[in-house]
């Protein structure tokens, strides 16, 4: 379902929303597939930041999709299109992760989306190093609790506002806020040591 999707059409989306959600609403596969081109990257990587593993991630992905495909019709306010879909991956990400046991819940480096290798081609020290960041801050982030990740997520990484975060979490905004700072400082607690090796290497 995720793997080469074209995504000529996923602009269109955004100028004919309310007229995409309507027809997909009723069944229209193509109208369906625009949402889903626009949409399933974010989704993914947002449900990759907080499961920490790709094949899940791709898994939840998938269900989101369904569910969202499912409940079109309840959909209200076509302008909230973003943040109900964040929604509905959040509950599926967690439907998830209450599941699993903590020791299920690790980081595959060599799975990451963003730092595949093909071919069995050595990278360049430039892009091994991003690699290994990568791992870091992935390994960093699993290590938060569900809620300061969850909005660490969201904001850093989804740049959405605290209102967008407030509706797709349900949570106030100064809780947000708190936990977004806490999650910062513990952050850049566990990444610090591997900046500092790789700056002295």
């Amino acid at each position: 379902m995720l793997a080469g999707q074209p995504v000529g059409h996923a602009m269109a989306l955004t100028k004919n929303t309310e007229d995409v959600i309507a027809r997909a609403s009723h069944g229209d596969p193509e109208a369906f597939r625009l949402i889903f081109e626009r949409y399933a990257r974010p989704i993914l990587s947002f449900i990759y930041d907080l499961v920490g593993q790709r094949e899940l991630a791709e898994d939840l992905t998938q269900e989101t999709f369904v569910r969202a495909y499912r409940a079109l019709n309840t959909l209200r306010d076509q302008a909230r299109l973003s943040t109900w879909l964040f929604g509905i991956a959040r509950n599926v990400a967690r439907e998830s992760f209450r599941s699993r046991s903590k020791d299920d819940r690790k980081v595959e480096m060599d799975n990451d989306q963003v730092t595949e290798l093909k071919d069995d081609k050595l990278l360049p020290d430039g892009e091994l190093l991003n690699q290994e960041l990568n791992g870091v801050i992935h390994e960093a982030l699993e290590k938060l609790d569900e809620d300061k990740r969850l909005v660490f997520a969201l904001k850093i990484f989804q740049q959405h506002s605290y209102e967008e975060i407030a509706e797709i979490t349900g949570f106030s905004i100064p809780k947000l806020k708190t936990d977004l700072h806490r999650a910062k400082a513990e952050m850049r607690r566990r990444i610090r040591p591997y900046l500092e090796l790789s700056h002295e290497m």
